[in-house]
């Protein structure tokens, strides 16, 4: 029988498409009119119809016999190919549709984010969600960005609220927030009392940055490194709180992001903007490109910003930062 061409391959609008594919995947699978007609709880002579209808829209024969069994063709081994994940999907559409409906009212979701991130930008969206999702075991995983991808990338974490510069091609950074650069200085010092600075004059003391591992201690020396302005780090320390206690008591200063500043520093610390010589900070979401998102990850990035991935391609290749 000669084969139709593809623009004749067509079935009527109004005819029932899943009967006879479905009849067909199982014949080909179980290799028998009769095992598949126990299968689809329909009489042998029903699937026979079915075949036969179907070997007719299609211009081609798709079964043949073996011994005992029927065994697809070479058009019916590229037919099952193309339809048994339809028919698979189609018949498992019921319980996906329950299992996405559902979701919400159970399951687990990890946020990885260093905790700066998850003491200055998280508590308001954890505890909405927390209210929203009682059910959900929701936990934060304390990573720098750096090492929270990693944890993306192995699929421990479903997504990474942080700060990026450079975002690597397999991932895709929506950024949210953004934060100015802030020198930071006891009330005394006397850059505090400058009436101007200069990069010059912020490098002859000695800063308390976070460690070299993380992006804003890497983002200070470009900046210093690019103007040939000498500089001194008198301490390395992790977490914005402990900084500031530090340069309140004052060990040293310090460049800032304005995400960790609030009114209650103004009594123990001097602020200043250096938007002039340092980058401002982007906060936002991370996830991996064509993964697709849990229930949970997507409720929780609706509270952060509603349909943050739904209309862009991140294309911005990266460094992931403190």
């Amino acid at each position: 029988m000669t084969a139709k061409s593809p623009s004749e391959l067509r079935f009527p609008y109004k005819s029932d498409r899943l009967k006879p594919l479905r009849a067909f995947c199982q014949t080909t699978r179980l290799g028998s009119v009769s095992r598949a007609a126990e299968a689809l709880y329909v009489s042998q002579p029903a699937i026979s119809l079915q075949l036969q209808a179907l070997e007719r829209e299609l211009g081609v024969k798709l079964l043949e016999r073996s011994g005992r069994r029927l065994v697809p063709t070479r058009e019916g081994e590229a037919l099952y190919a193309l339809a048994m994940p339809l028919v698979e999907g189609l018949d498992g559409l019921p319980a996906a549709f329950r299992r996405e409906v559902g979701g919400l009212d159970a399951g687990e979701l990890t946020v990885a984010a260093n905790s700066s991130t998850i003491l200055y930008l998280l508590p308001r969206i954890v505890d909405l969600f927390r209210r929203q999702h009682p059910d959900v075991r929701l936990t934060l995983q304390d990573a720098i960005t750096a090492d929270g991808t990693d944890l993306l990338r192995s699929d421990a974490v479903d997504l990474v609220v942080g700060s990026m510069v450079d975002v690597p091609g397999d991932l895709s950074y929506a950024p949210v927030y953004r934060f100015d650069p802030i020198l930071l200085t006891p009330p005394d010092h006397a850059l505090a009392r400058a009436k101007t600075l200069t990069l010059e004059e912020i490098g002859r003391y000695g800063l308390i940055l976070p460690p070299k591992r993380q992006i804003t201690y890497r983002l200070v020396d470009q900046v210093f490194q690019q103007a040939r302005v000498p500089y001194t780090v008198a301490l390395e320390v992790g977490g914005w709180e402990v900084i500031k206690q530090y340069v309140a008591m004052g060990m040293g200063i310090s460049i800032v992001s304005s995400i960790c500043l609030d009114d209650s520093d103004s009594a123990r610390l001097k602020t200043r903007p250096v938007s002039a010589w340092f980058p401002a900070r982007s906060y936002g979401v991370v996830v991996r490109k064509g993964k697709v998102l849990s229930p949970q990850a997507r409720a929780f990035i609706e509270l952060i910003r509603p349909d943050l991935f739904v209309r862009r391609d991140h294309e911005d290749a990266g460094h992931s930062e403190r």
